[in-house]
């Protein structure tokens, strides 16, 4: 909880916990504690301090006076001057004073000063020495059982902690007074982050974006797209891998469903398009903001505090549709969420680990960031980044580059004219956290093969294990380039798709496409005659039974056959020249049958797919070795 939550909680504690049997007799001094007791009550802060001052100058010795006013200090953030007057209460427990009560009593403000001041091994040996001096009604208390959880979370934690340096971003970046919320395109070339030139009405936020160059040095940050920033606010904002999606929070734009809401952008041929609100199956009446984008924009992580939640503020989700319309928000669920506030999701690029901030789930104080990571389709119980990434204070947002090397952040500052500055930081991510497999971040271009012209085709990478798709980014219209994300240790195939084009088929880790730094792809326009390699279709040694792994390529040769209805194709099998030519021409054909089957089987008329088998005859590459060999054998189709 917040800290000043938890002062107003321990002002209220002292008289719910501990009895009024006061350590001194002196009738005035106890009126002055009463009054200030009052003033509490009516939030007169400073007059309260001002009664308890006086009750502890006509008697030293009032011990409530001091365990008082120590805990007003901390409701009023002011934890140096608390820890002083605690401390000199606890000089006084001698004689009729030390009791166990009075020693609990000092015991536990000192308790929670250590904990809002983040000295957490001195708080947690303070409360194992009182736990045993407070009585059994004060143990069944919320706030005790509160405390005895954070303190048995902390045994946990201590010895723990993390080594990490913070730096900040250099010029030209974090030249404004205020930038927060940074996000970076997976190859780490481009910051986006919400900018804003104070903290006044009048000062609107935009969306800022700075480049890293061949020296890497940062750009001079400049708004996005006069498209995109407007006289309204324009800030919060997520960005896909690749840099072509971007979702953003308005608020209190005339288009509004609630007080702010998620609006999208799409870059078309390098440009930026007109944004649009994404609607009431994603926005609603209450406040919808912190966008997170799966690494290629296919799910939309958010926080909201609209109803149907479990308290506060929730994580919610989208999904976008095949169509580009996105599907109505759902709430993650009560694994992640709960009846406190879950707020900044992030999705990291391999899509299995979403880290967010929350104060409902135990933590060192205030807000901590957590992960929870994605097993068989459902999230985890979500794990505290630990010391010293949380502390006592509250931590808001985390990014974490696609490498896994750095984690961005915002870190509020205090300028030398005294007005406040939130400033970009960053620091090396601790390989202690595990944030699974590697990935490599690549691109390329894919361009018509007879005409050099760019293509905006579709790039999917696909686990032929499941027939999951893993990323699937857009190629440029403009340009051709795109870019891909490969896990490290994926079996996988790469579709480079577009409607009137064959497509063109990659095993990733046969072809080796995570060392291919520019990849160059040659799309060819359907036409008779025209053939290429049906990759990823998978048999056993000597058998012709098409095995599961070959189900995302014969799914995706469906998908050919039903855009291009009056195409017919020849489905040819060839072999390597292990075993006698006869024998392999029969396999070939045999094999050519099965995938002519699966055709069939899944509504093409038999008269548009013919088969043959060529054995070994038009071998690829020379038999020469086994990975020639495992070329040779292949199945490749042609346009009639």
């Amino acid at each position: 909880m917040r800290p000043v939550l938890v002062g107003i909680l321990l002002l209220l504690l002292t008289s719910h916990a501990f009895a009024q049997d006061f350590s001194i007799i002196d009738g005035r001094a106890i009126r002055f504690y009463k009054e200030g007791e009052q003033l509490i009550l009516e939030r007169r802060y400073d007059a309260a301090l001002e009664k308890f001052k006086d009750a502890i100058n006509r008697e030293a010795s009032f011990l409530e006076a001091y365990v008082k006013m120590s805990q007003l200090l901390i409701t009023m953030g002011n934890l140096e001057e608390a820890e002083r007057v605690a401390e000199s209460g606890r000089s006084r427990l001698s004689g009729k004073n030390a009791t166990p009560k009075h020693s609990a009593d000092i015991g536990w403000v000192f308790s929670n000063i250590y904990l809002q001041k983040g000295e957490f091994e001195k708080a947690y040996k303070q409360f194992e020495a009182i736990d045993p001096l407070l009585d059994d009604s004060f143990r069944s208390h919320v706030y005790y059982k509160e405390m005895k959880t954070q303190m048995e979370f902390l045994k946990t934690q201590l010895g723990k902690s993390m080594s990490i340096e913070k730096e900040k971003l250099e010029a030209p970046l974090n030249q404004f007074q205020l930038q927060y919320f940074p996000v970076l395109t997976a190859d780490g070339k481009q910051i986006l982050f919400t900018k804003r030139d104070g903290t006044g009405n009048y000062d609107k936020e935009d969306i800022f974006t700075s480049f890293l160059d061949e020296s890497d040095e940062w750009s001079v940050p400049r708004s996005i797209a006069s498209t995109i920033n407007s006289q309204y606010n324009e800030g919060t904002c997520s960005v896909t891998a690749d840099g072509n999606i971007l979702i953003y929070t308005s608020c209190d734009a005339p288009d509004s469903e609630g007080s702010c809401d998620l609006y999208v952008a799409y870059k078309v041929n390098g440009t930026w398009q007109r944004p649009r609100n994404m609607g009431k199956k994603v926005n609603s009446r209450s406040w919808d903001s912190q966008p997170s984008l799966s690494a290629d924009g296919r799910i939309l992580f958010f926080s909201s505090n609209r109803k149907g939640g479990f308290g506060g503020n929730d994580i919610w989700y989208s999904v976008r549709l095949a169509d580009g319309s996105w599907a109505e928000a759902k709430n993650l669920g009560e694994i992640v969420n709960t009846p406190k506030d879950e707020i900044s999701p992030f999705m990291f690029f391999n899509n299995e680990i979403l880290f967010f901030a929350s104060d409902g789930h135990q933590g060192f104080g205030g807000m901590d960031i957590f992960l929870s990571r994605v097993k068989d389709g459902k999230f985890t119980k979500p794990e505290n980044l630990g010391l010293p990434i949380n502390d006592q204070l509250d931590q808001v947002a985390l990014f974490i580059t696609a490498q896994k090397d750095y984690a961005y952040f915002t870190e509020l500052a205090s300028s030398e004219n005294g007005r406040d500055r939130s400033l970009l930081y960053r620091f090396k991510f601790p390989k202690d956290i595990y944030l699974g497999e590697n990935l490599t971040v690549t691109g390329g271009r894919v361009f018509n093969s007879k005409t050099g012209d760019p293509i905006d085709a579709t790039l999917s990478l696909v686990s032929l294990t499941n027939d999951s798709t893993l990323y699937q980014f857009k190629a440029d219209g403009k340009t051709g380039e795109f870019m891909m994300l490969y896990p490290e240790k994926s079996i996988s195939g790469l579709y480079v798709e577009k409607k009137g084009y064959l497509p063109k088929i990659y095993n990733v880790e046969r072809d080796k496409l995570q060392n291919v730094k520019d990849l160059e792809v040659q799309l060819t326009p359907v036409a008779s005659g025209e053939e290429f390699v049906f990759e990823n279709v998978f048999f056993d040694f000597d058998k012709y039974n098409l095995k599961q792994e070959s189900m995302s390529s014969l799914k995706r040769l469906v998908k050919f056959l039903n855009e291009n209805p009056n195409v017919n194709i020849m489905v040819t099998g060839h072999t390597d020249n292990v075993g006698s030519s006869a024998y392999n021409q029969t396999l070939s054909l045999q094999r050519a049958k099965s995938v002519q089957d699966y055709l069939i089987q899944n509504g093409m008329h038999p008269g548009r797919v013919l088969v043959e088998g060529k054995g070994d005859k038009e071998p690829m590459v020379p038999n020469t070795n086994s990975q020639n060999q495992a070329l040779n054998r292949r199945i490749t189709i042609r346009v009639l």
